[in-house]
């Protein structure tokens, strides 16, 4: 276990905010949690975990403990006759994992190449793209009681999975949480947000393979490309083409990606908002809602290209925030109270013309 103290943070986050840890503790293995844990000082402060940071603005320096997640390794674990099923450590970044997945053979992620941050923090928040979210591919995590100290695992159901959602991102419901045994089942309704930290994710990746096609954008990639029936590392290179043209790259401009969540309403609620916004774009869900972009409400209420302070608002792409300053500078970049004044405005305007309260994707500390 490697201990450090204040230790900036300009680097573990992609917004590139000036912020410090006041204690960051590297974790490279299973091991290091728990003698983090029985530590009589640093076990017993508040932690916030720390991936990748590529969803996350800090608002200031941060007081809990830094759990900096770097645990390694990539494997086939084992096969099915439906299924490949590897295993990544939570630090692993997951564009990389794709792209090795792809290069062993394994398809069924392409869909979701180049998304920022790190594997273990994909859980946490369902990540997904151009049709696909990571339930759609999950088979199960292991994770640690950061009370307990204990290993437990949790399947797709107990993770509770939803849009940008898991039992990762909910507070207990309790004082006292469930005890964790092994397998533990996680009762529905209470969370796991501040209680555990993932260490390692078993993806299930199918041997039969169809392309995912569904969104607009792939779609006019295919006609551009003439590829009748593209193979999955192609449209992993069309996702990657296609994400490059519309976001920027964090290390050149900072960013967090997309910043807000697209809203789902009812088809009545969209119906009035297609009445008086005829080219309002959305999509219909399985479950009978509307999904509507965020990003064209944005950009319908003037937002794109617009800057307040050092944040700004991507020209290329509504829905993403920017570091208008240096994101290399500590006296130069954007402040996360810059970020979240720009974000307020947004939801504001939105509110006022639309009637959709638009909810942030990043965690704000």
């Amino acid at each position: 276990m490697l201990v450090e103290k204040n230790v900036p943070l300009q680097h573990c986050n992609t917004f590139g905010i000036a912020a410090r840890a006041e204690t960051l503790v590297r974790i490279r293995s299973q091991d290091d949690i728990r003698q983090f844990l029985a530590h009589p000082l640093w076990g017993r402060q508040p932690v916030f975990v720390l991936g990748g940071g590529s969803n996350v603005v800090l608002t200031g320096d941060v007081a809990p403990v830094v759990l900096k997640m770097e645990i390694m390794g990539m494997r086939l674990l084992h096969e099915t006759d439906k299924h490949w099923v590897v295993e990544i450590g939570a630090g692993e970044r997951w564009h990389d994992m794709v792209a090795w997945t792809l290069a062993q053979g394994y398809t069924g992620l392409e869909n979701m190449a180049l998304i920022p941050g790190t594997v273990g923090a994909a859980p946490v928040q369902n990540i997904g793209a151009y049709g696909m979210e990571l339930q759609d591919r999950f088979d199960s995590l292991d994770a640690v009681d950061l009370v307990t100290g204990e290993q437990f695992s949790l399947n797709a159901g107990q993770c509770a999975f939803g849009y940008r959602d898991s039992v990762f991102k909910h507070a207990p419901a309790q004082p006292k949480y469930w005890p964790v045994t092994g397998s533990a089942a996680v009762p529905r309704g209470l969370g796991l947000k501040g209680r555990a930290v993932i260490t390692h994710v078993r993806l299930a990746l199918p041997k039969v393979w169809q392309p995912d096609l569904g969104y607009l954008d792939l779609q006019r990639k295919q006609t551009e490309k003439g590829i009748a029936q593209p193979t999955a590392q192609q449209i992993f290179e069309w996702v990657c083409e296609i994400r490059s043209a519309k976001l920027p790259d964090p290390d050149v401009i900072g960013n967090a990606g997309s910043f807000f969540k697209n809203p789902t309403v009812t088809v009545e609620q969209c119906a009035d908002i297609i009445a008086r916004e005829p080219k309002i774009v959305h999509y219909p869900m399985d479950d009978g809602s509307i999904k509507l972009a965020a990003g064209w409400l944005i950009d319908a209420c003037g937002w794109k290209g617009k800057t307040m302070g050092r944040a700004g608002v991507y020209d290329k792409q509504a829905l993403v925030l920017v570091n208008r300053g240096d994101r290399h500078s500590a006296e130069g970049s954007v402040s996360g109270g810059e970020v979240m004044t720009l974000a307020g405005a947004i939801q504001t305007s939105v509110y006022e013309r639309f009637g959709i309260r638009l909810e942030p994707e990043p965690v704000v500390i």
